[in-house]
């Protein structure tokens, strides 16, 4: 049972034990086992170290507390019903339609709710990315103002998957000392004992990659009073508390078995272990005693927090400080930016593009944070790591570029994180063929509505000698499956600029934002662009005298092969429209999307050097779509545009035949 607690402490968590066994009964479906097992921990946390205010879950210098072990959400309702930010009655409707509590913890339906968790191993690198913003808002504003920890709480399913292990890496090197991830050592999941899959010696991975180490009974208040005092104490390097408990602690006959994992207790088995904690035989128990001890330091947290903003008001006298402080909370979607110039008929592959753009935008956006996996010269992002330096919490927290190395998929949750936290605008940068591998981080940007820049390079066939392995094919059309995302692929450098200024707006959604290798023509396209490209298609080429006969859209790098063709093919009296995103253009209204694809105009041909499906959807199933459903080859890049036919005779021929 739980030791080293005083007997108000021990009723407590014996009532968040209750509170998890009847949310979960009440639904009939989630996860209690691991909840009980951390229940000690968690209840410390928050009952005595967790800095907040008790009634602004938004203030901006709160510890942040992330349960990367989302399926464990029981546990964090109930500490939240303690707190106040939910009541009994969002309990009893866990996992309900509508609810505050829904089957994995969203943060953007739950005060209290730092993060959308639930895909394991992602909550922990948000985690991390939420202390890289702590730490160079830290230093670019103070440490009274923007100085706080973040907390994680991660299982044995987390530790497992390969995010959490790249993440910790990263942010050992990064010497994130006020990172403090709790890790609830039960050995069971949910096929059984974790023996079975893993032998790790989490103790030694993890200090051989530049963490603090501390193991401790998890059930023991005063190891866990210690062990997190020690983190905090613990300034250059994140810290990982190895909490060795059991599963399901306290129940009456079910301790240990991983039949508690995923499914809620019989209801024989709640009545038992109520009366082995001493609770009543009542549902949904939470005694006044209770609450009252919970809530004993709410008076302090409020004073602190009255005091933050004292002190908060008087630096803002200071025309320096207020005007970092507005850097820090003026979401980048209400700024407008200078975009760099690009001459016509100019070639200039989009990444280019792009470099200059981030050129711009470093200077422009002084908390603008990110960087590249590994791919700097070919992302375009070397002159912004030298610019702004490379971030490390401990000798150059200032550091804006964030070197992510090898690993796309923590990269992507990490951005999330720097998101979260607040203060930061994040981007990330790989090549698209690699989207696979940060595609599930990408959800979950669209499905916390963050305005996230996914920034992807090398996007078709025209990669070239790397081959299939590196050339997308299927990519492009893949991204545009997510809800909530927005895809922009520019058509060249001055529609690149606009489709990032276009991206900079969005307040509650993710932009992927795809770019050539290959130098493209710099079009002379119709103006204001930036208002054109927020429209998502619109009209390029028109036939000069007459009424348009046939539609000829493109995206990319194929519309200046579109207006080539046009232009050569002037009999057939061809417009030409660039779909730099379907997203946007879906969302026009139904007099704008006609204006620019006349239902009338029947003839209708889509190029892009990819999957051809989804472009159907404007083509009719009487159009033609010029792509490529099969994969590539090793070749050079002009090869493989003539083997492939993408080029300008070859969709002469098509169109007109």
């Amino acid at each position: 049972m739980t030791t080293n607690a005083s007997p108000i402490d021990t009723k407590a968590v014996n009532v968040i034990k209750g509170l998890i066994m009847d949310t979960v009964r009440a639904s009939n479906s989630g996860h209690p086992g691991g909840a009980m097992s951390s229940a000690d921990y968690a209840y410390v946390l928050f009952k005595e170290f967790l800095s907040f205010d008790p009634k602004d879950a938004k203030w901006f210098n709160r510890d942040r507390f992330v349960l990367s072990a989302g399926h464990e959400s029981a546990l964090l309702y109930a500490l939240l019903t303690l707190q106040g930010n939910l009541g009994v009655e969002d309990l009893k409707a866990f996992r309900q339609f509508g609810s505050k509590t829904p089957g994995h913890p969203e943060h953007d339906m739950t005060d209290g709710v730092e993060a959308t968790t639930g895909p394991l191993g992602q909550g922990f690198a948000m985690a991390g990315g939420m202390a890289v913003a702590e730490a160079f808002l830290r230093e670019y504003l103070d440490a009274e103002s923007a100085g706080h920890f973040t907390y994680v709480l991660v299982s044995d399913g987390d530790v497992q998957e390969p995010i959490c292990l790249g993440s910790a890496a990263l942010f050992g090197q990064w010497g994130l000392g006020r990172l403090i991830a709790y890790y609830d050592s039960n050995k069971i999941q949910l096929a059984g004992p974790t023996c079975r899959v893993d032998n790790i010696d989490h103790k030694a991975l993890f200090e051989s990659m530049r963490w603090q180490v501390i193991e401790i009974d998890g059930h023991d208040h005063e190891q866990i009073r210690k062990a997190i005092l020690a983190g905090q104490a613990e300034t250059s390097k994140p810290t990982l508390i190895i909490g060795h408990t059991t599963m399901a602690k306290g129940c009456a006959t079910l301790e240990g078995s991983e039949s508690t994992h995923g499914s809620p207790l019989p209801e024989a088995e709640i009545k038992a272990t109520k009366i082995k904690l001493g609770l009543p035989d009542e549902e949904f128990h939470l005694p006044d005693d209770v609450l009252d001890t919970f809530r004993s330091r709410f008076a302090a947290l409020r004073n602190g927090r009255q005091a933050w903003d004292k002190a908060l008001a008087a630096k803002l006298a200071d025309s320096a400080f207020a005007a970092k402080w507005e850097n820090a909370t003026t979401p980048a979607c209400q700024r407008s930016l200078n975009w760099p110039e690009f001459e016509s008929g100019a070639g200039v592959a989009t990444r280019k593009a792009f470099g200059a753009c981030l050129g711009a935008m470093m200077e422009q956006l002084p908390t603008l944070m990110g960087g590249s996996a590994d791919l700097d010269p070919s992302n375009q992002t070397v002159k912004f790591r030298e610019t702004v330096g490379i971030f490390n919490a401990t000798t150059n927290a200032l550091g804006r570029n964030l070197c992510f190395g090898v690993r796309e998929f923590p990269m992507g949750a990490i951005l999330n994180g720097l998101a979260l936290h607040g203060g930061i605008v994040p981007f990330g940068a790989t090549f698209l063929v690699f989207s696979d591998y940060e595609r599930n981080a990408i959800r979950m940007s669209a499905l916390q509505h963050l305005p996230v820049l996914h920034v992807f390079t090398h996007d078709s066939f025209f990669v070239g000698e790397d081959g299939p392995t590196h050339q997308p094919i299927e990519h492009v059309s893949s991204l545009r499956l997510i809800p909530n995302l927005l895809v922009l692929r520019p058509a060249d450098a001055r529609e690149s600029a606009a489709c990032m200024a276009v991206a900079l707006k969005q307040k509650s959604r993710p932009s992927v934002l795809i770019f050539t290798r290959q130098g493209l023509p710099v079009l002379e396209l119709p103006q204001p662009l930036e208002e054109h490209v927020g429209k998502g298609a619109y009209v390029v080429r028109d036939p000069e005298g007459a009424a348009p006969e046939m539609l000829l859209l493109a995206s990319g790098s194929e519309v200046h092969l579109a207006v080539e063709a046009a232009e050569a093919c002037s009999e057939l009296k061809i417009r030409v429209v660039s779909v730099p995103s379907m997203e946007l253009f879906d969302e026009q209204s139904a007099e704008y999307r006609e204006a620019v694809m006349p239902r009338s105009i029947t003839r209708r041909v889509a190029i892009e050097a990819g999957r051809t499906d989804l472009w159907y959807k404007y083509v009719g199933l009487d159009g033609k779509v010029w792509g490529i459903n099969h994969f590539g080859a090793s070749a050079p890049a002009g090869v493989l545009k003539e083997k492939y036919g993408f080029t300008t005779a070859n969709l002469i021929k098509f169109i007109r035949e």
